[in-house]
């Protein structure tokens, strides 16, 4: 028999089977029905711990410190998992008797990782107010490490990934996870991805290993090589990482650079790791330092870096790790205090900037590191020291000085810019071979970071009448000689030039303005974008312009400049006019007036700090940043989409201000683009070009060339793309592929319950596809015909855009779908609301957001088709299946709060449907019918009821019992009299209030039957 779309069920067995006899896991077996299922299986702990040698009374203690922190009440979800994390990694310390020693308890047997004790578990049932059952369940030594869940190959597994979230919410099961260090979601068509506790969706990585293995299912495959025991162990201990509030699991790239570099270490040899920009080089630097304290004793290692707000977040990030001590003073504040640090023991860990390492005002720059070399710092320990872009000051002479003072260090290098071919002294040569390598291409197509954009925009400007500007020069200079005007166009550059740049900025301006009020991610407000200038007045020039704008008050200026009264006292000229350095200084001015500072911060700092967080945390509230210097290196802010560059730049300096852009975000954002208005192309293909000749390609994978896109190019492979995708998608419908036939494709026999669940995976698929297309054209949507199609091509694309949004609307209705929940879903809106031309003025009611059925009920039949199913233009059947699923689907959904009454109105939907579809009604009768069932089911009773049964719960209980008022009120009664706060999923509550029904209807059948309506009811 084919196992073509093979259950879930299927899947999960092969995969226990594979943990079982290809990894060694012990089964435990089926939890579903099992009471008391926890995070911690004490008695499996204990007999580990015991066969440690640990006495009952340490082990005792040990468990109960470790469940504590695992089940604390008043904390959240990663301050417990970090918590239990610690205890973990590094033992519990336990005192079993006053006075005597206290001992350390190891959970986990770290160096041997065979003798530890792996099992799995599946249908773990998680008890609750909202039980939930995770597929399966991997523990360690009796501790839940891992949770697995599975889908089928027709389904999304994002679906599984969407589970393991919302099983980490508190209304769900968070305390389960206090324990887990790594989830996982799987099936056989996608693969596996994985993450750990408040890892969001998009952040789910994928393991690559061994590319050319084809011979299995890729679940399979990367299940051996993740769960493997010593790589499990490996990934817990060393690759584990807390950071500034976030629980982190190494890329596959990371886990092998350090891997590599670990190896250099055991050598003492130095070399390069080359990661390309946004795939995390401070985490591998990070993770890297804290193996080797933790693993060579006398080792100390140095950390230089090159900008002090990388510095500042590499201690910050080491001390979270527990690398360094909350006390220990690791960042050397001077030149002198760094040589002192590194002549004695403590700290192990130091932090410096670069230029420290220098000297400044040198004479005789060849005699000082003779110097050096001859008296070399008496550095103490085995010392490594990490450079990070080492590529830039490390490539010369300065790199020297650092050789001269630590002779006996070894250096590791880290960039991710491209080395190029004309330095003289190349990184290679001083700091050694590669040691890793990971490309921007790899980076690409691994979807760590995305790909670029490039667009060149010429901006005019050439001067309507240079004869005015030419007598306007000589009536301002009038009375001075040859000499003095030839000198004050020589030190301002000409007047044309001069006088032009305000036009030309205003330009730039109203473009910017533009992409802001047409680019889909500007637009929406959930991207934004940084300005680059050539000077700082340039820059304050454009901040003043864009305060005159709709970006006012949303708009920041960064610079390097802090104003200060010294600035002015010599440039007051008493013309009534601002020399440049006025204009900067009044701007600044104008600007801080209402900040207040924040502690041990000026009024400048303040500010800018609070512009990056807005940008980053909040981009429609921040939408542009002007900058000049600042913000183009390490500045990582995944809202930014556009960078804007209006400065003369190239090499090293290039490559990583665009790469600002190319951050992950969230699905509405793509690429990141790049607009060039300073025709720097050139200079983008040098500053992107990593040369063959000096990368290393012998570990495979693909070349490290960085290829930038025409936008427009780019713009239309992807509509087409996107139009074949959904095209081959709708391919299977039925002919004459009219509405009807969609709806019965993507759902099914609406007669039928579980046909709609069946093919939801379908639908998925055609509202992203339909996403997707929106996108694709929203991008070039004003600009087809440049982008190489014919007036003909443009109609019919539009044409065929129309078919698939309306198609898209039709299908969502029909399936009862009718809020927007799916993620990719949030900006749909706004792409038909920009890029779908309506043929007739749509119409605002304040039924827009109603149900079909609450539609009916308020506004009539008629009008609610009108409203929400004009778009099936009069074809009866799909108009009448689509009301019957919508009826049906709210039968389905409320079942248990009311089983008599929502039985009574299935039937009669069934009686309708079947007098339809024998014609033995007409369909005005029909739709009579149906909207008087439509408005029993929608409130929830089919006849006038006494006045007491007042209640959706009393008359559910009034329902299902027979009709017989006296009793449904009694257990009304009773219930809110006896029952406790919070009762839903406690047993020991829910008991109290079984007993209580027991003592009016003293049936134990009933008592369960009843129970189960008192806990559908949100009322009781």
């Amino acid at each position: 028999m084919s196992t073509i779309g093979a259950p879930e069920r299927e899947t999960q067995s092969r995969v226990i089977q594979l943990f079982c006899q290809e990894l060694g896991y012990d089964y435990l077996g089926d939890f579903r029905d099992r009471d008391g299922n926890s995070n911690v299986e004490t008695t499996l702990l204990e007999k580990w711990l015991a066969a440690r040698g640990y006495s009952p009374a340490q082990i005792s203690a040990a468990i109960y410190r470790l469940t504590s922190e695992a089940h604390h009440p008043n904390r959240k979800l990663m301050a417990s998992n970090k918590a239990v994390y610690s205890l973990l990694r590094y033992g519990v310390p336990v005192k079993v008797e006053v006075g005597s020693p206290t001992e350390t308890v190891h959970l986990i047997d770290w160096s041997h990782p065979e003798q530890n004790h792996f099992a799995i578990a599946e249908e773990v049932t998680l008890q609750g107010d909202h039980d939930r059952r995770p597929d399966l369940v991997m523990y360690v030594n009796g501790i839940a490490i891992g949770v697995i869940e599975l889908k089928s190959s027709i389904a999304s597994i994002g679906e599984g990934i969407r589970q393991l979230l919302s099983n980490q919410q508190t209304q769900f099961h968070a305390w389960f996870f206090s324990t887990v260090q790594l989830v996982l979601a799987g099936s056989n068509s996608e693969g596996l991805q994985y993450g750990t506790i408040g890892t969001e969706e998009k952040y789910f990585l994928k393991w690559k290993e061994d590319e050319t293995d084809n011979s299995r299912f890729k679940l399979d495959k990367y299940l051996l090589k993740i769960c493997r025991k010593d790589r499990l162990i490996e990934l817990l201990l060393d690759f584990v990482l807390f950071d500034g509030g976030v629980k982190k699991l190494p890329r596959v790239h990371q886990y092998f650079g350090i891997k590599a570099a670990q190896e250099h270490v055991r050598q003492k040899k130095g070399g390069i790791i080359w990661h390309t920009q946004g795939s995390g080089k401070s985490i591998v630097m990070v993770l890297l330092a804290k193996w080797i304290l933790e693993n060579y004793p006398q080792a100390r290692v140095a950390i230089i870096t090159d900008r002090d707000e990388l510095d500042k977040q590499i201690e910050g990030v080491l001390r979270d790790a527990g690398a360094i001590g909350e006390n220990d003073q690791v960042r050397a504040t001077s030149g002198s205090d760094l040589m002192v640090k590194l002549a004695q023991p403590t700290p192990r860990l130091i932090c410096s900037l670069v230029h420290k390492f220098g000297r400044k005002k040198v004479d005789n720059f060849e005699k000082f590191i003779e110097e050096l070399e001859a008296q070399p710092s008496p550095a103490v320990g085995e010392l490594f020291v990490f450079v990070d872009e080492c590529h830039r000051t490390q490539s010369g002479k300065l790199h020297r000085v650092m050789k001269a003072l630590l002779p006996t260090a070894t250096f590791i290098g880290f960039t991710g810019t491209p080395l190029l071919k004309d330095d003289k002294a190349t990184s290679l040569e001083i700091f050694g071979g590669y040691i890793h390598t990971y490309k921007f291409s790899e980076a690409v197509e691994d979807k760590v970071v995305l790909d670029l954009i490039y667009e060149a925009r010429d901006i005019d400007q050439r001067l309507s009448s240079p004869e005015k500007i030419d007598e306007w020069f000589e009536a301002k200079t009038r009375g001075l000689n040859d000499w003095q005007k030839n000198e004050l166009k020589t030190t301002w550059g000409t007047m044309q030039n001069l006088l032009s740049s305000k036009s030309r900025m205003n330009r730039v301006v109203a473009d910017i303005l533009h992409d802001f009020s047409c680019r889909p991610r500007l637009k929406s407000e959930r991207g934004n974008a940084i300005l680059v200038a050539s000077s700082i007045y340039e820059a304050c020039k454009y901040y003043k312009l864009f305060q005159e704008t709709p970006l006012k008050g949303k708009c920041a200026i960064i610079t390097s400049y802090n104003p200060q009264a010294k600035d002015i006292t010599k440039e007051e000229v008493g013309a009534n006019t601002e020399t440049d350095k006025q204009f900067v200084y009044n701007t600044y001015t104008d600007l801080l007036t209402d900040v207040a500072p924040n502690p041990k911060q000026s009024k400048t700092e303040t500010y800018e700090e609070n512009a990056k967080h807005l940008f980053v945390e909040e981009p429609a509230n921040m939408k542009l940043l002007v900058v000049v210097d600042k913000l183009l290196t390490g500045f990582d802010a995944p809202s930014c989409s556009y960078l804007y560059i209006d400065k003369s730049m190239q090499d090293h300096g290039l490559f990583q201000a665009i790469c600002r852009t190319n951050r992950l975000d969230d699905d509405s954002k793509d690429f990141g683009y790049i607009v060039d208005y300073k025709n720097l192309f050139k200079s983008v293909q040098k500053a992107i070009k990593v040369y063959t000749s000096e990368i290393d390609k012998t570990s495979g994978g693909s070349d490290p060339e960085v290829l930038m896109h025409d936008r427009l190019t780019k713009g239309k492979e992807r509509l087409d793309n996107a139009i074949e995708a959904i095209e081959l998608l709708c391919e299977p419908v039925d002919p004459p592929k009219a509405e009807l036939e969609h709806i019965r494709y993507f759902c099914g026999n609406t007669e039928v319950p579980t046909d709609l669940k069946e093919r939801e995976p379908m639908r998925v698929a055609l509202y992203k596809a339909t996403v997707a297309l929106l996108r694709a054209y929203g991008s070039i949507a004003d600009e087809l015909e440049e982008a190489g199609y014919s007036a003909g091509e443009v109609k019919r694309i539009k044409k065929r855009l129309d078919h698939f949004v309306n198609m898209r609307e039709i299908v969502r209705k029909a399936s009862g779908e009718t809020l927007d929940l799916k993620p990719y879903e949030s900006d749909m809106r706004h792409l038909i609301d920009s890029y779908i031309d309506a043929s007739e003025p749509r119409k605002i009611s304040p039924f827009d957001n109603m149900g079909l059925l609450e539609l009916i009920v308020k506004t009539g039949i008629a009008e609610a088709i009108a409203n929400q199913l004009g778009g099936m233009k009069g074809n009866q059947d799909a108009i009448a299946e689509t009301i019957e699923n919508n009826v049906r689907s709210k039968i389905i959904t409320d079942r248990n709060n009311d089983p008599a009454f929502y039985d009574r109105m299935s039937t009669l939907l069934d009686e309708i449907v079947a007098a339809r579809k024998a014609k033995a009604i007409k369909y005005e009768d029909f739709l009579k019918k149906v909207a008087e069932l439509a408005k029993m089911v929608h409130e929830g009773k089919d006849a006038e009821l006494s006045a007491k049964l007042n209640t959706p719960g009393k008359r559910a209980l009034y329902n299902n019992l027979a009709n017989d008022e006296a009793t449904a009120l009694k257990i009304d009664e009773t219930v809110k009299a006896v029952r406790p706060d919070d009762w839903r999923g406690v047993q020991a509550r829910e008991k109290i209030i079984k007993a209580a029904l027991y003592g009016v209807l003293q049936d134990s059948e009933q008592v369960e039957k009843v129970f189960e309506i008192v806990k559908a009811q949100k009322e009781y």
